[in-house]
């Protein structure tokens, strides 16, 4: 039977449809928090959560302005770039600055940043992490998950890249409808976790467009697995965060190998990516965590 869960209760909230009492205001809060959008539930019940939106408000303006200096940074160098995973249709906070870029022009950007006082963390095929005073960084060339290349990369800076204005710096990122694939792409191959901002993200930018980019990335299986979560949220038969089922994920997956030359020719780099010392705690970490 259908229930008002607390995603729904969360829901609600957002669209001004539901005002929670203080105590299911807290409660609410950390259900936000796990679905990153804590920051657009608490500007809906600052009034109950005032001290706890003051902080968040403060680490969103602490964000942004990091972000606007790297993207200046990157701009000055001459660097091709596009944030992505970064454009959400209510406010949020990250947990780190996503950019996607050519190869060539990776060496370019992290000494860019290296100036700006960042530190390379970790250097990954397909991936370099630079952290500057907690502010992290993730430099990407292709999106890719235990360095398996699932979306071309370079496609997507080629013909799926927009100009928007970030904390007034002039900004690339990717498009509406490139940036609903990536995510939803992000949720089912990476983390296999469907969160209500992802929800949120298809159900307000998910139009023909999308799914046309889907179907040229031969990635339709993740949207219609996304979706069909999100329908189960909106009935009240699941809450989120939501782990997929792991034959959801086998058969997107496989259906990936069948299809993706690029996919299948990057396949082979799962083995050296579990040779690592640490790899095995880093899946466990990810199979057993409930946020992304």
């Amino acid at each position: 039977m259908p229930r008002e869960t607390e995603t729904l209760k969360l829901l609600r909230t957002l669209l001004g449809l539901y005002r929670p009492s203080v105590g299911e205001a807290r409660r609410l809060a950390e259900v936000a928090k796990l679905n990153r959008l804590l920051l657009a539930y608490l500007r809906m019940v600052g009034d109950v959560l005032r001290d706890e939106l003051l902080r968040e408000e403060a680490r969103y303006r602490w964000f942004m302005r990091n972000a606007a200096e790297v993207i200046e940074a990157l701009s000055k160098a001459g660097v091709e770039y596009a944030l992505h995973k970064f454009r959400k249709p209510l406010g949020h906070v990250s947990v780190d600055l996503d950019i996607l870029m050519s190869v060539d022009d990776v060496p370019k950007a992290v000494k860019a940043l290296v100036r700006r006082g960042f530190e390379v963390a970790v250097s990954e095929p397909y991936t370099v992490t630079l952290v500057r005073n907690g502010f992290i960084v993730d430099l990407y060339t292709n999106p890719s998950f235990a360095w398996v290349v699932y979306m071309d990369g370079e496609k997507l800076l080629r013909c799926y890249v927009e100009e928007v204005e970030v904390n007034r710096v002039r900004a690339n990122v990717l498009t509406r409808e490139a940036e609903v694939v990536v995510t939803a792409a992000h949720a089912v191959y990476k983390e296999h976790l469907v969160l209500l901002m992802d929800c949120l993200l298809a159900w307000s930018w998910l139009k023909r467009e999308a799914w046309g980019v889907a179907v040229e990335y031969g990635v339709e299986g993740v949207l219609k697995a996304l979706l069909e979560v999100c329908s189960l949220v909106r009935m009240g038969f699941v809450d989120t965060p939501h782990r997929l089922e792991p034959h959801v994920v086998f058969g997107v997956l496989t259906r990936k190998v069948l299809r993706d030359s690029l996919f299948r020719s990057t396949l082979p780099n799962i083995l050296k990516y579990l040779v690592r010392r640490d790899s095995g705690l880093r899946i466990l970490a990810r199979l057993t965590r409930r946020s992304y």
